[in-house]
């Protein structure tokens, strides 16, 4: 079955027009503030918030500022950066030197935080569902976590910038950065769905495009649509490589910023030094990605994918305006929508 992939352009760096934003007060969700909220149902979902790889509880904090803002109470799972050296255990197992390597139990700490942080979230919905937002590492962590702990407590896996598919096998100078886990992942958890009980809805940045650190790259296959930067752009939803705008079918096309264009698919040093990062994910370099993560590996068959432009993988060296990440207010605005129904 084809997966539903939706195209979203937003203003970028260079753009004349640059991302609004919101006001917000500061909050933050503590354990007091469960015993002091008032007790009926809250109108929205709560959602768990899960760190991405390298990445700790704090980056997240104006992710959830913004949610709030929404009516969306969540909980972040909590982890520091220095948890992530826990992942070292690994070396001492000999599926890792095979890239076999399992998620358990070198990974049970991370699965422990985010039970945690889930039975936080139930206090606020108050035998409702949850939402899960995983960013990176944090989306298939997520499904490993569904897998391991039930789906009953969970109606969305929302997923920003997860590396979903493990890397082909076989290309020379490509080595599976996971030691095998992602490749576990998808033999071993659910397939992705898009139902009324459960939606998965994976989100992808375009915000370069790589290079090949040899030779020029070879243009992408399809023909891109340029859009200009001061028109509103909706979502346009492509179905077996078919976009379907104003009633027209076109064949074969992405929707790029045109702001960005000529920046993005310059065959620069940068470009070829992320490349390289490409490759060692999806095993090709000339592709678009949103600095970290590949497009095509952020997406899943059977769920319902989205790619925006000009959003960039982290929090972490992040900017609203020039380099907005998938948390970033502008953005959230593209997305928070299927958190809301």
């Amino acid at each position: 079955m084809a997966a539903l992939v939706i195209t979203n352009a937003i203003p970028v760096s260079g753009s004349t027009s640059p991302l609004p934003i919101k006001n917000c007060h500061h909050y933050q969700l503590t354990t007091l503030a469960f015993s002091t909220m008032e007790t009926t149902t809250p109108s929205c979902r709560p959602a768990v918030i899960l760190p991405g790889l390298g990445n700790n509880s704090g980056d997240y904090q104006k992710l959830q500022i913004t949610l709030k803002d929404y009516g969306v109470p969540s909980v972040i799972a909590k982890v520091s950066r220095s948890d992530w050296l826990r992942n070292a255990a690994g070396l001492a197992d000999p599926n890792y030197w095979q890239g076999t390597l399992r998620p358990r139990p070198v990974l049970d700490w991370y699965l422990k935080r985010v039970d945690e942080a889930v039975g936080e979230a139930k206090l606020l919905a108050q035998d409702g569902t949850l939402s899960v937002i995983g960013h990176s590492a944090g989306g298939w962590l997520a499904r490993v976590y569904m897998e391991e702990f039930g789906i009953s407590d969970i109606s969305l896996l929302l997923t920003l910038g997860t590396p979903h598919r493990p890397p082909p096998k076989g290309l020379p100078g490509v080595i599976d950065q996971t030691r095998g886990l992602l490749t576990y992942v998808e033999r071993y958890c659910s397939k992705a769905v898009y139902t009324p009980q459960l939606k998965y809805v994976c989100i992808a940045g375009r915000y370069i495009k790589g290079a090949r650190f040899f030779g020029n790259s070879k243009p992408t296959s399809q023909s891109p649509v340029t859009v200009e930067s001061d028109q509103t752009m909706t979502e346009v939803a492509v179905l077996d490589k078919v976009l379907i705008e104003n009633g027209e079918s076109i064949t074969d096309v992405n929707v790029i910023d045109n702001t960005q264009k000529s920046a993005s698919t310059a065959n620069t040093a940068r470009a070829r030094f992320i490349g390289q990062g490409y490759k060692q994910v999806c095993g090709q370099a000339d592709v678009w990605g949103d600095g970290v993560v590949p497009e095509v590996s952020a997406h899943l068959d059977g769920a319902l994918n989205v790619t925006l432009d000009g959003v960039y993988h982290s929090p972490v060296g992040s900017d609203d305006v020039l380099r907005p990440w998938y948390g970033s207010p502008a953005v959230v605005e593209k997305w928070i929508h299927y958190l809301l129904s």
